[in-house]
Formats: structure tokens, C-alpha cells, sequence
């Protein structure tokens, strides 16, 4: 690599994720004079501009992502030696950092963190609550290691493997016809009275094409309201009427007296596919595979199978 050391490689790396050297030095833990002047040095060595400094935020050149994008590349190569040497051990240990999304993450994570650190006392583990856009963008930048979400993504270097399948039901308040109804099925549900989680979420995106609605739905709502929270739009239902709907796990949170607005499909089922996706060129596989392990078995049997329904997609 004309002279290159991984050090470098690694700051030109961060510098592209997070373009700014000061942000980039602190998240190497070096200082920004002596991340910058390694920079400075790879460019001569290399003699060739990797970015361009005249902007804020600074931009990555043609040239300049063609090298980082190779050197991501040597990064995770080198990487993967040392997890060959502790898959060969036996060793369970290391680091990991998951996105998920925030209509999972309320009501997954405490279902399985604690089992999964029970079993695997030597792997730091943390996670990132994120929209699906900023996962993938964090995914490809090796900003996280992996990402827990809804697919299918049909994203370029992106892994999927499925985990489980949650039911997608209706909540609806007392008041609205679909709660008075012996039998649904996806094709009485309209805009009339729906509740959604603003854009970017992914559950919003199922929602809409489940219905068949386009994104400017007009809802007979008495005030205009979105929310990032699947328990804050509940309560919107609560107090003004009309309908929304939950996936599954987060259906099974509510209390007795919320459970009795729960209102199920008929057979089949629209499910949403939760997932365990990564890049390409990740290494930590035997990790991950723990992580999997881990998620499944704390979620209820019927949600590994999905022979019951139908997947919705949200793309």
C-alpha cells in the first residue's frame, strides 16, 4: 500500500465517516494535530488529494473514496485474522455494536440482553437506536457491526437473515368500526381514523402499503399528529378515537386493559420480517451467530415460523 500503515488507513476511514478531523480524531483517541498530519503524510505518500478541505463538511474526492473504500477492505481483512485465531481458541469475546429501530428496540432488547450477556460474559455489547436509512448508511461506513430490523432491504453488500415474524394487528379505540367488527381482513382498513408514526419509519412505510394509501393519506383525524413512538401514537387512539396498528411484540407489552383493543387478522396474517443484516466483509460471524441464537430463543415459538401469513413489505 506505497508505504501505508493500518493506522492511517484507519483515520482516512474515519475522517470519510464523520467528516470533520476534529470528530474523527476524538473517535480514534488521538488528538486532531497528529490525525491530521498522518492524513497529510498519506497524501504524499500517495500523491494524490483524498479530501478536499475547502468544504464543511469536508468532502471525500473520486480518487479519495476509491482508496477508502480499499482500504475498508485491509481493515477488515486484518480484523478477521484475529477472529480466526479466536474461533480456533474457543474464545468468546469482543465487541459489538447493533443498530436497531425504534419500534423494536422498547420492546426486543430487554426480552434478550440479559440472556445474551448470561451466555457470552466476555463480548461488550451496545446498541444504537436508529431509523432503517441511518443503519444502512452506518452499516456500510462500519460505523456499527450489524443492525437488527425490518426486511427485506434488497441493499448492495447487505446480509439478511431473518430472525422472527411478528403479526402486524389493529388497535383501535372502542368508538371506531374496526373494533366492532367479528372478523378483519386487510382490505377494510382505510384512511379513516389512522394513526401513524412519522416518515422514516419503516413500520409507517408497512402501514401505508398495507392499506393500499399513498403518503399524503389525510386521515379524519380531530388534529394532524405523527410520532416516532408506537406508544405515543397508542395514546393518541386512546384519548381521540380511530385506529393504528401495532406489530407484534409490541402488542404483547400492553396492559390487560390495552390488550382489549387488540383486534387480529384472519388468516393469513400480514407479518413483518425482523432481521439480523450486516456487511459483506464483517468478520465477527461467530458473535453474531451467538446474537441470533440469543434473539430467538427469547421470543415467543410462533414468531420463528411464517408459514401463517404473509410478509409486507415497506420499500
Amino acid at each position: 500500500m506505497l508505504g501505508l500503515n493500518l493506522q492511517q488507513l484507519e483515520y482516512l476511514v474515519a475522517v470519510d465517516n464523520y467528516k470533520q478531523f476534529t470528530i474523527a480524531a476524538e473517535k480514534c483517541f488521538v488528538t486532531q494535530p497528529t490525525l491530521s498530519m498522518q492524513i497529510k503524510k498519506a497524501e504524499e505518500q500517495l500523491d494524490i488529494v483524498i479530501f478536499d478541505r475547502s468544504k464543511q463538511p469536508i468532502l471525500t474526492t473520486p480518487v479519495g473514496k476509491k482508496i477508502i473504500e480499499q482500504a475498508r477492505v485491509v481493515i477488515n481483512e486484518y480484523n478477521r485474522l484475529e477472529e480466526i485465531v479466536r474461533e480456533e481458541s474457543g474464545r468468546i469475546e469482543g465487541e459489538l455494536t447493533i443498530g436497531i429501530i425504534p419500534s423494536l428496540a422498547p420492546y426486543l432488547l430487554h426480552r434478550f440482553v440479559g440472556h445474551f450477556k448470561k451466555h457470552n460474559p466476555l463480548v461488550n455489547i451496545s446498541f444504537r437506536e436508529m431509523i432503517t436509512e441511518e443503519q444502512v448508511k452506518a452499516l456500510k461506513q462500519d460505523v456499527i457491526d450489524a443492525a437488527i430490523l425490518v426486511t427485506p432491504l434488497d441493499e448492495h453488500e447487505i446480509i439478511e437473515e431473518p430472525l422472527f415474524y411478528e403479526d402486524v394487528m389493529i388497535y383501535a379505540n372502542p368508538s371506531h368500526r374496526l373494533h366492532k367488527a367479528e372478523v378483519l381482513t386487510v382490505d377494510m382498513l382505510t384512511s379513516s381514523g389512522l394513526w401513524l408514526l412519522d416518515e422514516g419509519h419503516c413500520f409507517r412505510s408497512q402501514v401505508l402499503n398495507l392499506c393500499e394509501l399513498q403518503e399524503n393519506v389525510s386521515a379524519d383525524l380531530p388534529l394532524h399528529f405523527e410520532s416516532g413512538s408506537l406508544d405515543t401514537i397508542r395514546k393518541m387512539v386512546d384519548a381521540e378515537g380511530g385506529y393504528t396498528l401495532l406489530p407484534g411484540l409490541a402488542a404483547q407489552e400492553l396492559a390487560f386493559e390495552s390488550h382489549k383493543l387488540i383486534k387480529e387478522f384472519e388468516v393469513p396474517v400480514p407479518l413483518r420480517e425482523v432481521s439480523l443484516v450486516y456487511s459483506r466483509s464483517f468478520y465477527k460471524r461467530l458473535l453474531l451467530d451467538r446474537l441470533s441464537a440469543s434473539i430467538k430463543s427469547c421470543v415467543p415459538e410462533e414468531m420463528l415460523h411464517k408459514e401463517r401469513g404473509h410478509i409486507v413489505e415497506w420499500k
